[in-house]
């Protein structure tokens, strides 16, 4: 019976703590570095500010974050492939496998994956649940080097990307250079791994048809039930987060994504007492307090991420939420914290 984790409940990766083991990391000084009880390694399942604590701390107990990472993504034994992973594993091809890891991420918080194929790219951008923030280094950098991995093993061939960005530091470049076979950008605007969109198109050896028979209706049932506990305006929220950057979300696109018409939409959220033109401008009015507490984005980055082109639309809007101007927001709210 597959399990739900609700948006503050994570499932731990099984065979983590035997995997940080083989690499020369006591899992007791991971579990004390992020001051947590002893008895957390028997937890199957954690809170999200747990989850992140035991990643922080074994970023932290690491020498080199990119070193780390790539071992642990590495040595990852497929057999020990949690349900959500085996899907994407035993898939048809590498552009199935890539798909279903987005759709059954949304079991797994607090990451989500967004995959764009336009000319000869595929991006893959990791986007965090939580607006302004990023999580830790080093989830982030096995999150994307994964996605490379499963690839590698399915298909059974050498697959390089074509570029990684990495909003943070995550080590040694060359490190991450020499696994990824392509240039690695730092203090980028994203975590995103960019592919070569034909290698989307090979045959995976691992693909078992019979398996995928078993598994996907339950996961697609665990997944119906997941998004039948959270409220409709939560989900449209929630999918509103995930295609701001760089654009406006448009109402016919949230109800394509949703299967419904825009119609039946707005009918939906007028029945939650609220309308689509109010959760975006909640939306953005949200992500905007929490960019501009990371005083590492300028004004210019902030008015993209929330899905304005230009800063003058955005200090207009920001002046109507909040009755000031974003400068003098962020200049009290550092003060105050």
């Amino acid at each position: 019976m597959l399990t739900l984790q609700s948006s503050n409940r994570i499932k731990m990766p099984v065979g983590f703590w035997e995997g940080i083991r083989q690499l020369g990391i006591v899992p007791h000084d991971v579990v004390r570095k992020a001051r947590l009880p002893l008895t957390i390694m028997n937890e199957s399942v954690v809170s999200t500010i747990q989850y992140l604590a035991i990643w922080q701390a074994y970023s932290d107990l690491i020498d080199d974050t990119a070193k780390g990472m790539i071992k642990l993504a590495t040595s990852f034994d497929s057999n020990h492939y949690p349900p959500t992973v085996l899907v994407a594993y035993h898939a048809r091809d590498y552009r199935d496998a890539l798909k279903r890891m987005a759709r059954y991420k949304q079991l797994c918080p607090p990451e989500s994956l967004r995959i764009t194929e336009e000319g000869e790219d595929c991006t893959i951008d990791l986007e965090w649940s939580y607006p302004g923030q990023s999580g830790p280094p080093m989830l982030v950098g096995i999150t994307l080097a994964f996605l490379l991995e499963l690839g590698r093993r399915g298909t059974g061939q050498p697959i390089t990307a074509k570029l990684v960005e990495f909003t943070h530091a995550m080590g040694d470049v060359q490190t991450l250079e020499d696994y990824f076979g392509c240039c690695i950008q730092i203090g980028a605007k994203r975590n995103r791994l960019t592919l070569h969109r034909g290698d989307l198109d090979r045959h995976f050896t691992s693909y078992n048809l019979e398996l995928l028979e078993i598994l996907t209706p339950l996961l697609d049932q665990s997944l119906n039930e997941h998004q039948h506990n959270r409220s409709f305006t939560e989900m449209v929220k929630w999918m509103m987060k995930r295609s701001l950057a760089g654009g406006r979300p448009d109402i016919q696109t949230i109800a394509s994504e949703l299967g419904m018409s825009d119609r039946t939409l707005q009918r939906r959220l007028t029945n939650e007492c609220t309308s689509f033109k109010h959760l975006l401008a909640q939306v953005r009015q949200d992500q905007a307090r929490a960019y501009l507490a990371d005083p590492s984005l300028d004004m210019k980055d902030i008015a993209f991420l929330i899905g304005y082109e230009d800063q003058n639309s955005f200090y207009r809007a920001f002046h109507l939420w909040e009755g000031d101007t974003p400068s003098n927001w962020r200049a009290k709210h550092i003060e105050t914290n």
